[in-house]
C-alpha cells in the first residue's frame, strides 16, 4: 500500500518522519534530486511548504564522485608517523591530512581533525562502509561544499513541487564523553539551522542567557535514526511538521568559534 502523508492538524502538533522508498544505488554523476523526485512521485507523495528533506552524506559524495584510491596516494613522512600512532594505513592518514586543516587528537583507531569545511570530525569523515566491492581499494570523502550541494537540490525540489522546502545533508559522528554515534548536519539550505533564544524568557519568566537550539543537528539526528547505519538503504528522509524558519542561511553558524572552544 502506498505511503500516504496526512496534513491533518491535531492538538498534538506532530512532527512526522518518513524514509523515502525506492532510492536506487547512487553512482557518480547521478542526479540525487531527480532520484528523490522520482521516489516521491512514484509513491504519490507531494512536498508541502516547510518540509525538510534530509539526505545521507554518502549518496551526495557518491554522486559527486568523491572517491579516493589508495593506489594514487603517496604518504608523507608526517602521515607515516601518524599512521604508527593511530594504527592506520599511511595512505588513509594522508587523505585525512589532505582533507583537514588541523589534527586535534590521535589515538589507536582514530584521528580527530578540523575538517577543511570547519567541523571537527573523526578521520575527516572518510570511510569505506557501504561502498561497492572493487579491485582498487578506495574510500569516500565528504562533499567539497555541502551547503552548495544542499542548495542545488533544494532548488530542484522546490521547482518540482512549487513550494519552499529545506534540505539537510547529514553525517554521523561520535561525541565527547558519550558512547555511540548520532547524526549531525554538515550542509543545509533553505532554513535557519541555529535558533538563538538568548534574551528570551522561559515559562517562569527567567531570561535565557546561553540557549541556542541547533535545529539542523536535531533534525539530522532524528533522520539518522530512521536511516540506520548498516544495510538499511534508507538514505533520504522527509520530515514534516518541524516548523523551521525558512530563508537563506548558511550552516557554518553551527560551528563554534575557536576562541569559545574549550576542548582544543
Amino acid at each position: 500500500m502506498p505511503l500516504k502523508l496526512s496534513s491533518t492538524t491535531t492538538p498534538l502538533s506532530p512532527m512526522q518522519l518518513f524514509a523515502l522508498p525506492g532510492i536506487p544505488e547512487i553512482m557518480p554523476d547521478d542526479d540525487v534530486a531527480a532520484a528523490i523526485i522520482q521516489s516521491l512521485k512514484v509513491h504519490d507523495l507531494v512536498l508541502e511548504p516547510g518540509d525538510v528533506i534530509v539526505i545521507a552524506q554518502k549518496i551526495i559524495s557518491k554522486a559527486e564522485s568523491r572517491y579516493a584510491f589508495y593506489k594514487d596516494v603517496t604518504p608523507s613522512d608526517k602521515a607515516k608517523k601518524l599512521a604508527v600512532d593511530c594504527d592506520k594505513d599511511p595512505r588513509l592518514v594522508q587523505l585525512i591530512l589532505d582533507e583537514s586543516v588541523e589534527v586535534l587528537r590521535v589515538r589507536p583507531g582514530v584521528i580527530i581533525v578540523e575538517h577543511r569545511n570547519g567541523y571537527v570530525h573523526a578521520n575527516a569523515g572518510i570511510d569505506k562502509s557501504n561502498l561497492p566491492v572493487s579491485d582498487d581499494e578506495r574510500v569516500l570523502l565528504l562533499p567539497k561544499d555541502s551547503d552548495a550541494s544542499s542548495e542545488l537540490i533544494r532548488q530542484q525540489l522546490s521547482q518540482a513541487f512549487s513550494c519552499d522546502c529545506a534540505v539537510i545533508i547529514n553525517d554521523s559522528a561520535g561525541r565527547a564523553w558519550r558512547n555511540g554515534t548520532l547524526g549531525f548536519a554538515i550542509g543545509t539550505a533553505g532554513f535557519n539551522p541555529l535558533i538563538n533564544l538568548i534574551g528570551k524568557k522561559d515559562k517562569h519568566g527567567r531570561e535565557m542567557e546561553v540557549t541556542e537550539v541547533a535545529v539542523a543537528d536535531e533534525l539530522a539526528a532524528a533522520a539518522s535514526y530512521l536511516m540506520g547505519q548498516a544495510d538499511e538503504a534508507k538514505p533520504v528522509v522527509l520530515i514534516r511538521g518541524a516548523d523551521v524558519q525558512l530563508g537563506d542561511f548558511a550552516s557554518d553558524v553551527l560551528i563554534r568559534d575557536r576562541d569559545r572552544d574549550m576542548f582544543r
